[in-house]
This record gives C-alpha cells, sequence and structure tokens, in this order.
C-alpha cells in the first residue's frame, strides 16, 4: 500500500471513531475486511444456489440493516477522506462455486467501507476510551463481527 493509501487509512479512522491506527493496523485491517467480505459472499453463494441461479446478485448478500446505515454513513464520509478507490483495489472475492455479477462486485467498495466504518466504531463501543487499538482490541472487535456475520 502507498503512502498516500496509509494517510488515507489513518484519516478514515481518525474521522469514523477518532481512533489513531497506523501502517502496522494494516494487515489486521486487510484480514479483517478479506475474511468478512468472503463470510457475505459464501452466504450470498447459498442464497443463489438455493435459488437455482449460477450468479450472485447483491440482493444475495445478507446486508443486515446496521450494515447498511453503515454503508450509508461510509458514503458521507468517503466524500472527505477518498479511500473507496483503495477499496477497490482490496476488496477481491475468492473463488467460488457461483460468480458475483457486475453490480455486485461494483458494490464491495461501498459494503467494505460500510464494514470498516463499523468495525472503527466498534474498538469504541467495546472501549470508549481507546486510541489507539492494540492486537488484543483488534481480536474482540473480530471475535463480534465473527459472531454476527
Amino acid at each position: 500500500m502507498t503512502v498516500m493509501s496509509i494517510a488515507r487509512f489513518e484519516k478514515f479512522f481518525r474521522a469514523a471513531a477518532g481512533l489513531d491506527v497506523d501502517k502496522n493496523d494494516l494487515k489486521r485491517y486487510s484480514d479483517f475486511v478479506d475474511a468478512k467480505l468472503y463470510d457475505l459472499l459464501t452466504v450470498a453463494q447459498a442464497t443463489a444456489k438455493a435459488n437455482a441461479r449460477d450468479v450472485i446478485r447483491t440482493s444475495d448478500l445478507p446486508i443486515t440493516k446496521g450494515l447498511q446505515e453503515s454503508i450509508h454513513h461510509f458514503r458521507k464520509i468517503d466524500q472527505e477522506v477518498e479511500l473507496k478507490p483503495i477499496l477497490e483495489q482490496l476488496a477481491t472475492h475468492p473463488a467460488l462455486d457461483r460468480t458475483p455479477d457486475e453490480e455486485t462486485e461494483a458494490a464491495y467498495p461501498d459494503i467494505v467501507g460500510g464494514l470498516s466504518l463499523a468495525l472503527a466504531q466498534s474498538f469504541k463501543i467495546i472501549h470508549p476510551d481507546l486510541k489507539n487499538p492494540q492486537t488484543q482490541h483488534w481480536d474482540e472487535a473480530r471475535a463480534v463481527f465473527d459472531l454476527l456475520l
């Protein structure tokens, strides 16, 4: 990731939840994004299969009300931070039995943005005074998301 990308990543977490993250957090963040997008796509793949379709549609993704609200909030923050172009590079999907359609793939950056916003805010919910997340904080937030997604 370029220096400019790291700066945007840091700016995003400050805007989203008042957190100071650094380049050392990028690996944890990237792993989180990959895992949660994969989880969403796994469920979407099962939905497409149950509906006898070879293609995953956006409506197959299990987007909850909370995640939808985070996506909308991300879009507002992103106007200032401009993280979406970076998320387009990060938001790739693994090989699946069903292929996502173009609309679904185009939605990945916003979905990842919503997940990112929810992640940042979850740090503050779990630890209201937190400024700089450490490994323990990342593990706790990840465990919460693993329970729900």
